[in-house]
């Protein structure tokens, strides 16, 4: 007796979970202001790990620990009325990734590698590249927040956080050629090739 398993979900699901609450946030700061736009961010980011819990069944820990972030950081913007602390979350969250990836580096035990390795199926050079170029680009990231929020008025910063999902997307665009020479071959296909 077959067990059926549970339908793939369609390709938009995932970047709504993971990218909603963010274009949720600058909505609401745009026409409501900081402090809602904040509370909003909380909840979002709480249904967001939630949902996609009830979807998949397990916990990825990155958008765990950026859900902590925002709650912690999101938390003292509320509770002392002082919006620095909400725009410094980025930079942590972007730092914290960029440390992740170069510790992982350092051991030897690419953290991508682990997190999306069931995805996605590179050789070993693919992947110390994939996650080199990825600790950068967080990084990067990470200086663009603070030089933008401490520069800029709210509203900009606002928009620049929808600038930050664009430039994920196109890093990730970049990256293709280099995954496309870094890919091992499917181990089904290998096994039907042998059948043939």
């Amino acid at each position: 007796m077959s067990v059926s398993q549970p339908s793939k979900s369609p390709g938009w699901v995932r970047p709504t979970i993971e990218y909603g609450p963010v274009v949720l946030f600058v909505i609401v700061l745009l026409t409501r202001g900081l402090m809602p736009a904040t509370a909003v961010l909380i909840v979002a980011s709480v249904l967001a790990v939630a949902i996609r819990y009830i979807r998949e069944r397990r916990l990825a820990w990155a958008p765990v620990l950026t859900t902590l972030v925002v709650i912690i950081f999101g938390g003292l913007t509320l509770i002392f009325k002082d919006e620095s602390f909400i725009k410094m979350k980025p930079t942590v969250v972007y730092t914290l990734f960029a440390i992740s990836l170069w510790v992982g580096l350092l051991l030897k035990k690419p953290l991508l590698e682990r997190l999306i390795g069931g995805g996605l199926k590179m050789d070993h050079a693919g992947w110390r590249k994939l996650e080199a170029r990825y600790a950068w680009f967080n990084a990067s990231l990470a200086i663009l927040n603070e030089v933008v929020w401490r520069t800029q008025p709210t509203n900009i910063w606002g928009y620049f956080k929808l600038i930050c999902i664009v430039l994920t997307f196109v890093f990730m665009v970049t990256q293709l050629p280099m995954l496309k020479r870094h890919m091992l071959p499917d181990e089904a296909d290998a096994k039907d090739t042998v059948r043939e």
